[in-house]
C-alpha cells in the first residue's frame, strides 16, 4: 500500500518526487533544485509589448480603415494628383501594394504568436499533469500547422490554439483583401468659382437687318439634315444669357450658373379642316380657333410648301412679323394621282425667367436649363416696344433694301422647305408624313422651335458685361474604397446594388482577429505563469536536458516511429516535474510525493519511501555489471548510492 503524504509537505509547491514506473528508472531526485526564475527561456515574440501591442494594432487598424471607408463614401474618395508622380510605378501597381505594407506586419506578427502559442502547448498540458502520451509527449502543432492544428485542437479541447489557428488561417486573407480594396475612378467634384457674363435680356437694335433670322433659319437647315445638337447657350427651346465658360481638357466638365433666359413656345396646332380646291387651286384651312386662311398654289409645279401671317384672332391687331402664322405643304400622291395639302398654325409666344443653366465646357452647349423664378427687371422685350410679343421669325414686313428682302425671302422659305425636306427623308418619302394624323405637325414643332430659340438668343439680349458665380463640376480622378457590384432578384425586380464589401470586410477581418487575439493572448498568458522552461523548447539540447533524468527515454530506440512510441509510451502518464522543470511520467495509478528541499529529493528508496523499487542513480556501467537492461523489469530491489548497506 502507497503511504500517505506527509502533512508537513502538503502545502508544498515547490518539489515533488515522481512515483515513476516499474518499466524503467529514473534519476530526476537527483537533480539539484533550480535556485529562481530568472533562467527562464523569455523569447522575443511573448513579450508583453509583442502580445498586447499586436491585436492592438489589428484593431486599431479595423477601426481606421472602417472610418476610412466611411469618409470615402461621404467625401467621393480621396484627392490624388491627375498624372501618377512615380513613373517607374504604374497606378495598378500600387494600388494593390502600398495597402499590403499596413497589413502585412501585423498579419506576420499575428502568425509568429500562433506558432509560439502552438509551440508552447504541450509544455502547458504537461505543466496541468495527467497528460496522455498523445496529448502530451507527441503533440506537435508546429509540423501540423495552423490549418490541421484546428482539429487536433478540437480532438484534444484545446480552445486556445483552436481559435489562435482560426485567426492565423484568416490573416491570409488580408493580403488579397488589403490588394483589392483601393481604385482609382472618375468621380464627380464640385468647386466654387465666377465667371463674366456678357448679356443680358433686351431688344438687339440691329433686329430690322434679319441677320438674326436668316442666320437661324439656316442653322435649324443644317441641323434637320446633318443631325446636329443646338448650338452654344440654345437648348430645347431655351436661349440663356451668354458668359464666359472657361477653358477646360476635363471630359464631360461642366460649369453651372444662375443666369437668365428666354424660353419660347411654339405653339402649334393641327387645322380644324383643310381641303383644296381644285377649281381656284387653293389650299384652305380653318384653325381650332376658328381663324381661317387660304393659300393659292400652281398644281402644275408638284411639291409646294410655305408660311403665311394670320390676321384673325388675337394678333390681327399686331404687325405680320408678329402675328401667327400658318405652314402648309402640298403634294400630289404617286397611287392615285390626288392632290393632298397639310397645314400647321403656330402662335409662338415667350417668358422670360431667372435660371440656373448648365454648360458643358469642351462645346459650351447647354445640358440643363432649368427656371427659378420669374425675371421682373425692366428691359425692351417684356416691356415697350414688344410688350412681351414675340417674333414669327419668318414673316416680315416687305423691304425697300435688296439685301434685307432677300434676308426675309429665305427665313420665309427655309423653315418649311427644312420641315418638307426632312419629311421626304424619311422611309416611303413624304407621303408617310401625310399619311400621319400628326405627321407635320411633330416635324413643324421640332424645326419651328430650334429656330425660335436660337432667333432668341440672337435677337433678346444685349451686351452687358458682369461678374456671376458659378459651380464648376468636373470629373477628377479619386482615391476610392472599392465597390463590389452584385444584383439582387427578387420575383419581380432586379435590384443593382452597390457595396464597399472588400473594405467593409478587411476592417471586419482586423477587428475580429485584434478582438479575439486580445483574449487569447491574456489566457495563454495565464496558462505559461508557472512554467519554467530554460531553453527553446524546439532544440535537441533542450528536449534532452528536460528528458535525460526522467528514465522513459529507455524504453524507446532511435529508430521508432511515431506509432510505436505511442504504444510503448502506452499507460503512462507525463507532466513536468514542478522543482526541476523536468518531463516526467508515470503509471497511471501512481501518485506524487511532494517535499521540501534536496535532501528529500534525494533520500532515494530508504524504507518507507514512496519511490518505486525499480528507481536507481546506477550509470549504464553498473547496469552492464549486473546484466540489468534497461528496456526489462528488475527482481532485486535497487539502491542509490545514498541507501545504507
Amino acid at each position: 500500500m502507497m503511504p500517505q503524504k506527509s502533512p508537513s509537505f502538503v502545502d508544498s509547491g515547490r518539489f515533488s518526487i515522481s512515483q515513476g514506473s516499474s518499466r524503467f528508472r529514473e534519476s530526476t531526485y537527483l537533480i539539484p533544485s533550480r535556485i529562481s526564475e530568472d533562467k527562464r527561456y523569455k523569447p522575443l515574440a511573448l513579450s508583453l509589448p509583442v502580445v498586447v501591442g499586436t491585436p492592438l494594432s489589428m484593431l486599431a487598424l479595423g477601426v481606421a480603415l472602417e472610418i476610412g471607408v466611411n469618409v470615402s463614401n461621404k467625401n467621393q474618395g480621396f484627392s490624388v494628383p491627375e498624372t501618377n508622380p512615380l513613373g517607374f510605378a504604374s497606378a495598378q501597381f500600387l494600388l494593390s501594394f502600398v495597402p499590403t505594407i499596413f497589413v502585412i506586419p501585423v498579419a506576420f506578427l499575428w502568425r509568429e504568436l500562433d506558432w509560439y502559442l502552438r509551440w508552447y502547448q504541450p509544455y502547458v498540458v504537461l505543466s496541468r499533469g495527467n497528460a496522455s502520451v498523445e496529448e502530451g509527449i507527441l503533440l506537435d502543432y508546429i509540423s501540423l500547422g495552423p490549418f490541421f492544428a484546428l482539429f487536433y485542437s478540437s480532438k484534444f479541447k484545446h480552445r486556445v490554439v483552436f481559435w489562435s489557428a482560426v485567426t492565423a488561417c484568416a490573416t491570409y486573407l488580408l493580403q488579397p483583401l488589403a490588394s483589392s480594396i483601393f481604385q482609382i475612378q472618375q468621380r464627380s467634384m464640385f468647386s466654387n468659382t465666377t465667371v463674366t457674363s456678357t448679356r443680358t435680356i433686351g431688344l438687339t437694335p440691329d433686329v430690322d437687318q434679319l441677320n438674326a433670322f436668316v442666320a437661324a433659319a439656316g442653322f435649324a437647315d443644317a441641323a434637320a439634315f446633318n443631325n446636329l445638337t443646338d448650338p452654344p447657350f440654345v437648348q430645347a427651346g431655351w436661349a440663356t444669357a451668354e458668359f464666359a465658360i472657361p477653358s477646360g481638357n476635363d471630359l464631360n466638365a461642366t460649369i453651372k450658373v444662375d443666369t437668365t433666359g428666354i424660353q419660347t413656345h411654339p405653339n402649334c396646332e393641327n387645322a380644324r379642316n383643310t381641303t383644296f380646291n381644285e377649281a381656284t387651286s387653293t389650299i384652305e384651312s380653318i384653325s381650332i380657333s376658328d381663324c381661317a386662311q387660304s393659300v393659292p398654289v400652281n398644281i402644275s409645279l408638284g411639291i409646294q410648301y410655305g408660311v403665311v401671317n394670320l390676321e384673325c384672332g388675337s394678333g390681327a391687331d399686331l404687325g405680320v412679323e408678329f402675328q401667327p402664322v400658318m405652314f402648309w405643304y402640298f403634294h400630289q400622291r404617286s397611287d392615285n394621282e390626288e392632290y393632298e395639302a397639310r397645314t400647321v398654325f403656330c402662335a409662338p409666344s415667350i417668358q422670360t425667367f431667372n435660371v440656373t443653366a448648365q454648360a458643358y465646357l469642351q462645346d459650351r452647349t447647354i445640358a440643363q436649363c432649368n427656371p427659378t423664378d420669374n425675371y421682373t427687371q425692366s428691359n425692351n422685350v417684356t416691356g415697350a416696344p414688344l410688350f412681351g410679343h414675340p417674333f414669327n421669325a419668318v414673316v416680315f414686313n416687305s423691304s425697300s433694301n435688296p439685301f434685307i428682302q432677300a434676308r426675309a425671302n429665305a427665313t420665309n422659305i427655309a423653315i418649311p422647305g427644312t420641315v418638307f425636306r426632312f419629311a421626304s427623308q424619311l422611309e416611303n418619302g413624304p407621303q408617310s408624313t401625310f399619311d400621319l394624323p400628326n405627321g407635320f405637325l411633330d416635324i413643324t414643332s421640332n424645326v419651328y422651335t430650334q429656330h425660335l430659340a436660337l432667333t432668341a438668343k440672337n435677337i433678346y439680349f444685349v451686351a452687358e458685361n458682369r461678374t456671376i458665380p458659378a459651380q464648376l463640376e468636373s470629373y477628377v480622378p479619386r482615391l476610392v474604397i472599392k465597390y463590389v457590384i452584385f444584383f439582387c432578384f427578387s420575383p419581380s425586380l432586379i435590384t443593382r446594388v452597390q457595396s464597399s464589401l472588400p473594405g467593409h470586410a478587411l476592417a471586419l477581418l482586423l477587428f475580429v482577429i485584434g478582438f479575439i487575439g486580445t483574449f487569447l493572448h491574456v489566457i495563454n498568458r495565464r496558462q505559461r505563469r508557472h512554467l519554467f522552461i530554460a531553453s527553446p523548447p524546439g532544440s535537441i539540447g533542450g528536449i534532452v536536458s528536460m528528458t535525460s533524468h526522467s528514465g522513459f527515454g529507455q524504453l524507446l530506440v532511435p529508430y521508432d516511429s511515431e506509432k510505436n512510441i505511442e504504444k510503448k509510451l502506452e499507460g503512462l502518464r507525463f507532466r513536468l516535474d514542478k522543482r526541476t522543470g523536468a518531463i516526467v511520467a508515470e503509471d497511471d495509478d501512481s501518485g506524487d510525493f511532494e517535499g521540501e528541499g534536496d535532501g528529500v529529493a534525494l533520500l532515494g528508496m530508504a524504507k518507507g519511501h514512496a519511490r518505486n523499487s525499480s528507481l536507481s542513480v546506477l550509470s549504464s556501467s553498473q547496469d552492464a555489471v549486473t546484466g540489468y537492461p534497461p528496456w526489462k523489469g528488475h527482481s532485486v530491489p535497487l539502491r542509490t548510492p545514498y541507501d545504507p548497506l
